[in-house]
């Protein structure tokens, strides 16, 4: 059902004026279109009282791997290029189609339990179909791509080296079949994985396309000062001045990461419109850095959060990745630096900005989406809740166990801490047999 009445919520809106309101929220056929209080139940209307309970607008993830999720706790302890050498590429190498669509299953039923409705997602080279087969049945809102690597590289295992041609054709094919399904609920982003291990013809070719289907492009770039190092080696820039001289940096380009920009690449971002993916997780797991995101903010650079994947972060969870945003630049900046309101705008509107839906979801307004969730704040860990501000009682107290109810496109995925469209115990049971299959296939055993 659509048509659902919300009653009684404390609503943190988002909007322009960043209103924090107690009262209804009336959705029909997937859309808010009455918000005020005292709103009377209609026939067709599931009632949902949340009493005591805050509903906010659903969480948009702008980086995730949900291929990587079923390699959770097999990359630990390493930095970036050995982490990516030594387990993650074998064991993308080792995926099959089976795995790869319980990875996807094992990840979007975290993303929905901590109340996620959209992510930006990067898949493997071979069995991206079946990730989406599992994106469509699940009812989260996304835009992924098949990861495209053509540069030619002792370091990439065999399996996951492919031809420029092949790259780019399998990736039209799947945009093709893909974007726009479910009334836009998908949307397919070029995802080349980082200008190491692609050419600069399939990048320019990406260009092209990316402009063609007015389609978003979903990178990796200045995670580490050891790939900086090797693309310059590669094209005598660094990766962002790369990115700029190719014409990819636009308002279409996602890029995950820059932790390490000089000021001139902090000035592309800006001119250029270009959207930055925080992942302070990933980026404190792997030792990458901490990346100036007070900078970004003071200069206007559109920014949004993300988890990254399972293996370097280990979970997929908002509720951590906005108190590390927040945490981890104060002893660097001072106490005021990245507010929770900062935060949480990075964690909502800011990534429907970058994903390009800033006039469809990110904030609880009429006309916009029904992408919601309902926190439990009723609790010891959230309380006093008197004179506190509730965005502030979000970021540094709440946790994604106080996530209630999840509703994307007015569907609910998750209601009272029950999934309604992954079956847990499916999904956990297959999730250890591929990858239990997968270790048999290399040397990671």
């Amino acid at each position: 059902m659509r048509n659902i009445l919300i009653k009684n919520a404390e609503i943190i809106t988002m909007n322009k004026q960043e209103e924090i309101i107690q009262g209804d929220i009336r959705i029909k056929d997937g859309i808010i279109i009455e918000i005020g209080s005292g709103l009377t139940p209609r026939g067709d209307e599931k009632i949902i009282d949340a009493t005591n309970r805050t509903v906010i607008p659903g969480f948009i993830q702008t980086h995730i791997h949900l291929c990587q999720t079923l390699f959770r706790g097999k990359g630990d302890d390493l930095e970036l290029m050995d982490w990516l050498r030594n387990r993650i590429w074998p064991l993308e190498a080792a995926h099959d189609e089976e795995s790869i669509y319980y990875s996807a299953m094992l990840g979007i039923g975290e993303l929905i339990t901590s109340g996620t409705t959209t992510i930006v997602d990067m898949e493997t080279v071979h069995h991206t179909d079946y990730a989406f087969q599992a994106i469509a049945q699940s009812g989260i809102r996304a835009l992924s791509g098949k990861v495209m690597m053509d540069q030619k590289n002792t370091d990439i295992p065999q399996a996951l080296q492919e031809d420029t041609l092949s790259s780019l054709q399998e990736s039209v094919d799947l945009l093709e079949k893909w974007n726009g399904y479910g009334e836009g609920r998908i949307q397919y982003a070029f995802s080349p994985r980082f200008v190491i291990s692609c050419t600069e013809p399939l990048l320019t070719e990406v260009r092209d396309l990316s402009a063609r289907y007015g389609v978003k492009v979903h990178t990796h770039a200045s995670e580490n000062l050891g790939e900086i190092e090797i693309v310059k080696a590669m094209t005598g820039m660094r990766n962002v001045v790369y990115l700029d001289h190719l014409g990819l940096a636009n308002d279409r380009l996602i890029l995950a990461h820059c932790v390490w920009l000089d000021e001139e690449e902090h000035r592309i971002l800006h001119d250029r419109g270009v959207h930055v993916s925080h992942c302070p997780g990933s980026n404190l797991k792997l030792a990458s850095g901490v990346a100036d995101i007070p900078g970004m903010l003071h200069e206007h650079i559109s920014l949004s959060l993300g988890a990254d994947g399972a293996p370097c972060n280990n979970n997929l969870d908002m509720f951590n990745e906005m108190r590390l945003a927040a945490l981890i630049q104060k002893p660097l900046h001072g106490p005021t630096t990245m507010d929770a309101r900062s935060v949480f705008r990075m964690a909502t509107i800011g990534g429907a900005r970058a994903v390009g839906m800033e006039d469809l979801i990110g904030s609880i307004e009429v006309g916009k989406k029904a992408d919601l969730a309902i926190l439990n704040l009723y609790n010891f860990h959230t309380f006093p809740s008197y004179d506190v501000d509730p965005i502030s009682r979000i970021v540094y107290s709440a946790t994604r166990a106080d996530v209630e109810t999840t509703i994307v496109d007015g569907k609910i995925l998750m209601e009272r801490g029950i999934h309604q469209t992954v079956d847990k115990e499916i999904v956990l049971r297959e999730a250890n047999r591929s990858i239990k299959r997968l270790l048999r296939t290399t040397s990671l055993v």
